[in-house]
Formats: structure tokens, sequence, C-alpha cells
């Protein structure tokens, strides 16, 4: 399934993916996930913002299990954040039924929409707007870099942005959620693992603003040269980060009015900040931001996954699976922020690379996922955690 994905949003040139929420590449996608729901004679729906789910069962009758995660991308990203998530989901629900297993609870597959946010610059949109986290007036006025706003993407798309928000009837079909996800790091050694939290994180824009003059008759004395109080704050956010112990990234730039011969009058810069202590991650924030005009886009607290929940599943995906925290977001996070019992299993990441082309993980450690998650999914849909 994974291979029938493979070029979906590629570049060949770079072996990257490009799959932004609502593109041509993400709506294949789409299209992809309910040709599988139906090939599997699951029921399917479409929330009011966009999420894609399948079910095997009623879950109006009672709660569900659900497990999946998103197909879209980081732009240039790998193959595997976010679909190996949702392609497992399917597998699993084939073991199963392989197995003559049929579930005491409803069992459902879902895809969260616009999780990594690289076309609007939030991440976990979906569940964000699902579990009321993301105002939905907020979310309409998202926009991408070619000025069009998320309201006018889903309009285009035949869907009614005016419906975007808080889901309730979806929310209580789902009594547990469990999410595979390629580890995005060096710390698993074993096949499979199982998270224990995730850490604080978020993103700020800030604006460096300068005066627009012609490169070439411009004294250096005379500039107001925006880009070199970019560059200054990008080698002060390493300091400050090695300093405080955190993680801090000017991962996307832009350049106005990016002529090669003149100098620009704005740089607006976004700085990704995350790490273990949350104090630390602010204190980060608060000293580069002196002085400077910064703007907080997005901010998620730590998100502690539920003890005896976790516990459970790494008891049963890896007798036992050994348990880590870690750096990146994920939507299992926002579902536990928001109240609802949440897990996450890890397949181990050889390289420790992703969001980058060099992702991967070797086909018999995605085998072992599903073989865990097909076991973690027996046992929750037989008895409420």
């Amino acid at each position: 399934m994974l291979e029938v994905l493979a070029g979906i949003g590629r570049n060949r040139r770079t072996g990257g993916y490009r799959r932004d929420a609502w593109s041509p590449a993400e709506l294949e996608l789409r299209e992809w996930f309910r040709q599988e729901a139906d090939a599997r004679g699951l029921d399917r729906h479409e929330d009011r913002n966009g999420n894609l789910w399948a079910w095997w069962g009623d879950p109006d009758r009672k709660p569900g299990v659900v497990t999946g995660s998103h197909l879209d991308s980081v732009r240039e990203g790998g193959a595997f954040d976010g679909p190996l998530g949702v392609v497992s989901a399917f597998h699993a629900v084939d073991v199963l039924r392989a197995r003559g297993f049929t579930p005491s609870r409803p069992l459902g597959i879902v895809s969260f929409s616009d999780e990594e946010g690289a076309r609007f610059g939030m991440p976990c949109v979906g569940s964000r707007l699902l579990t009321g986290i993301l105002p939905p007036e907020r979310a309409r006025g998202l926009t991408g870099d070619d000025g069009v706003t998320l309201a006018e993407v889903m309009r285009a798309q035949g869907r009614d942005p005016a419906a975007l928000g808080r889901d309730r009837e979806t929310l209580a079909r789902v009594g547990v959620f469990v999410e595979l996800h390629i580890e995005q790091g060096r710390a698993l050694t074993a096949p499979v693992g199982v998270a224990a939290a995730i850490w604080p994180h978020g993103r700020w824009r800030f604006d460096f603003h300068g005066t627009a003059d012609h490169a070439g008759t411009t004294a250096l004395a005379d500039r107001d040269d925006p880009t070199l109080k970019y560059a200054q704050a990008v080698l002060a956010a390493r300091g400050v980060a090695e300093k405080l112990g955190v993680l801090a990234t000017f991962g996307k730039v832009m350049i106005q009015p990016n002529n090669a011969n003149a100098i620009p009058s704005l740089v607006s810069a976004w700085l990704d900040a995350r790490g273990a202590d949350e104090d630390a991650v602010r204190r980060l924030v608060a000293e580069l931001s002196e002085g400077q005009e910064v703007v907080c886009e997005s901010w998620t607290p730590e998100v502690t996954f539920p003890a005896a929940l976790r516990d459970r599943v790494a008891a049963i995906a890896g007798h036992p699976a050994p348990i880590l925290p870690t750096g990146a977001g994920h939507d299992a996070g926002i579902l536990a922020s928001a109240g609802i019992p949440a897990a996450m299993v890890f397949v181990r990441n050889p390289t420790g690379v992703s969001h980058s082309p060099a992702e991967f993980a070797e086909p018999g450690d995605c085998a072992a996922g599903v073989t865990a998650l097909a076991a973690v999914l027996a046992d929750l849909c037989g008895e409420a955690p």
C-alpha cells in the first residue's frame, strides 16, 4: 500500500513529497482513503472539519476504538510520516479479519486533515478544530503563502467553511485513540516503541523591518538591512537554545520584495521552539523576542499520555515495548489534551531522519508495527480502557 502511494505528490528530482492540505496530491490521497474503506465495506464519513473516518461497526451505538494518522506532508518530506499510520490501520483491520476477530466495540480508522500545517502555518488543524482547541474564526482566516485563506480553499473544494468547529457528535464516537507513527529521532532501538509524552512546542513569526533600496548604489553605512537582523536572530537562537537545553529552529523565511538586486524592506521568519522543559522554551522565546515584532502562531503545552493506557499498550505491543518521550507533535497529542484517552505506537527509524526524503523504516519493522497495532486494537476492542 505504501508503494501505491509512493508517487503521489513526489518530487522526482529530490525524492521528497509535497502534499499540502487540499492540494491535488492530498485530494488524490483522500480518494485513496475512500477506496480502501469501500474495499473493506467500512462506513465512510467526512466530518465538518475535513477529517476522514471509516468505521467497522456502528460508532453511534457506543464509543469506539480509533486508529490512524494523517496523509499530508511537510514540503519535501518523507514517505512514512503520517501515511504509515493510515496504511497500518487498514492492514491491522485486515489482520484481525483474517483471524476471524469480531470487535465488541466499533473500530474506526481516521485520517486527520492538515496535520503538518505546511500550507497554512498551523499544525494539526483538523484535530484542533475537531476538539475545539482552534477557534473556527481563526481557522477560516489562516492564510497560505499565496494569500489564499483556508476558507477560500475549502469553499473551492465544495466544503462549507462556516461549518468548521468543535464537532461534539464525532468526538462522542471516539472512546480511545491509538496512533501508529514512524519514530522521528534516534531514541528507539527496538522495532516498536510507545510514546510517554510530547514535548511542549510552538511557532512564532518574527518580522524584521528595514528600508528597501538599490543594492548597487547604497553604501553599506547607509543601509537599513533586515536580513542582518534576521541573521543575528538565527545565531542568537542557537546560542540561547544551547544555554537553556532546548531546541530552536528558524526553518521558514520570506523576504520582501525578494529582488536579487535590492535591499529588502521586510524579512518574516518563523521560529520553531520546543523542549522537555516548558519554562525553558518560554524563556528562549522571551529572550529572542526582546525588542522584536513577534506573533505567536501556535502553542501546544506538554502532553503526557495516560499512564494506564500507555502501559497497557506497551505491554501488548512489545512484551513490553520501550517507552520514550518525543519532541514531535501529533494528532494523538491534541486528542489527549482534549481529554480523549490516547496512546502512540512508534515504528523504529534506523537513520533517525524525518521531515526529509531520507526518512525510512525497514519493511520488517513496519510489519512488526502492524502486528503490534492489531494486537492493541483487539485488546481495546474487547474491553474499555
